[in-house]
């Protein structure tokens, strides 16, 4: 390949790596505006939780659709286009008068979302190969951990320069003149099409409706949570369970005489089985801490949203430390690495726990920096190989699918997690009669349970990988 064609590569990355950035910032940075967008929009709890968790719910959505839209017609024209609309969406919700303005403009931006992420993993395994492709999912993994991670800082940055009333509106607007650099850069940089004979498969609709209703089932009690009391919110988990089952078969059968959504038989690759799982397992756990310790920095201990955001940067430091090794050295190690990973990140939140005994009430930022600098290195570790291994075996022409069931496991790990962890959360803390750093420390423990799970998952894989190499040794002696 000239060297042309090798800069345009990574300048297409750069600009996959913007979006990616942009869309997942969007899932936490806005944490830290409810106050300011309660004040200026005079919005209820049903609304800011919709603000919040109707993005979640149609990023989930759209994941799978869109990736097999990528694969079938090119990733260009499903990106660019997502980031058009993510960009016209923003501006709405910057320039909302009203409650249901906002969430409305926040479902589909959302959705945006949803298009834009599978096609940047699709253009990785596209573009790229061998410790190349390592390298470009080092990035993508930093990308990911310091985006999920510094929003509540980038979000308390701009509410201070935008003021208390409005400063909600920048959130938003920031995105703006970045999405549009990204549709012009997008279209001259990105490929028009996939490696080898476009698919001009129909793109099963049917399959499309029934994943759309499994996820939207599993999601809505979870999102949904403390706005709807009743019990029987619980019994769509188990709905949405069989209506996915009833997308698996009519994937089966549809895969007989067509290009499925999903081609089932990816589940044969354990690389992609197990790494999916532990995904789905820990962003469970991943996700859930930033949402406990806003609300203890903030409600619990009076401080304000940029120092809660300063607060996690170490954090998102570590992460983007991590990720970029992790990224280098993932094809020597394989999956030992993500093992060794989640071992660190649950011995930076077990640190975490350690010093906030005694239920410190003055300079926790200060006494969690070091633990959660050690956890973001751990979770650097995890995102970025994890990914790597997972879509290691993905046919190129699929990789757009099985990025997008990826990110699916994610969101529904991550919105799981968040149920849990808060649920805990919040009885502890009326348990303990508002004791903020016991409520914190239990639900932070619930985490790192959660995580490790994950890591037993880890560990599954390790021990199946090694009893494969010594069958085949065998074989050959």
């Amino acid at each position: 390949m000239s060297a042309t064609g090798d800069r345009r590569r990574w300048h297409a990355l750069g600009v996959g790596l913007v979006a990616a950035f942009m869309t997942l910032l969007d899932v936490s940075i806005v944490n830290v505006a409810v106050p300011s967008i309660q004040r200026s929009l005079g919005a209820g709890p049903s609304d800011l939780q919709w603000v919040l968790s109707g993005y979640a719910l149609t990023f989930g959505l759209l994941l799978v659709p869109a990736g097999r839209f990528g694969d079938a017609h090119g990733r260009r024209t499903a990106f660019v286009v997502g980031v058009a609309l993510f960009t016209l969406t923003s501006a709405a919700a910057g320039l909302a008068t009203s409650p249901g303005w906002l969430v409305a403009a926040r479902l589909l931006q959302g959705a945006a979302a949803g298009v834009v992420n599978p096609q940047v993993t699709g253009l990785i395994q596209q573009l790229f190969r061998g410790s190349e492709r390592g390298r470009a999912f080092g990035l993508l993994g930093a990308t990911i951990g310091v985006s999920t991670a510094i929003g509540p800082l980038l979000g308390g940055l701009l509410i201070q320069f935008g003021g208390a009333a409005h400063g909600w509106r920048w959130v938003f607007f920031v995105n703006v003149p970045v999405g549009v650099v990204a549709v012009l850069l997008g279209w001259r940089l990105l490929p028009a099409r996939p490696t080898g004979q476009p698919d001009r498969h129909r793109l099963d609709p049917l399959g499309v409706l029934l994943l759309g209703g499994g996820v939207m089932l599993l999601l809505l009690p979870l999102v949904q949570r403390e706005q709807w009391q009743s019990p029987w919110k619980w019994a769509l988990i188990p709905v949405g369970v069989a209506v996915l089952l009833g997308f698996a078969l009519w994937e089966r059968r549809y895969a007989r005489r067509a290009t499925p959504l999903f081609d089932l038989r990816l589940f044969g690759l354990r690389s992609y089985t197990l790494g999916t799982l532990i995904a789905l397992v820990y962003f469970g756990g991943f996700t859930a801490i930033f949402f406990i310790f806003t609300l203890y920095l903030q409600n619990g201990l009076g401080y304000s949203a940029l120092v809660a955001g300063l607060a996690i940067t170490p954090f998102a430091l570590g992460s983007a430390l991590a990720s970029a090794l992790g990224g280098r050295i993932v094809d020597r190690i394989g999956r030992p690495l993500v093992g060794v990973g989640l071992v660190v990140v649950v011995a930076g939140l077990g640190a975490t726990v350690i010093v906030l005994r005694g239920s410190p009430t003055a300079g926790v930022p200060l006494l969690t920096a070091v633990p959660l600098l050690l956890a973001g290195l751990g979770s650097g570790l995890v995102i970025t190989p994890n990914q790597t291994l997972t879509l290691s075996q993905v046919p190129v022409p699929q990789a757009g699918s099985a990025a997008g069931m990826l990110q699916t496991g994610q969101r529904i790990g991550s919105a799981a997690g968040i149920a849990a962890v808060g649920a805990l959360f919040f009885s502890s803390l009326e348990s303990s009669r508002g004791d903020w750093s016991t409520a914190f420390r239990h639900s932070l423990l619930l985490a790192a349970g959660i995580i490790a799970l994950a890591l037993a998952a880890a560990l599954v894989d390790v021990t199946l990988s090694r009893r494969a190499d010594r069958t085949q040794r065998a074989g050959r002696s």
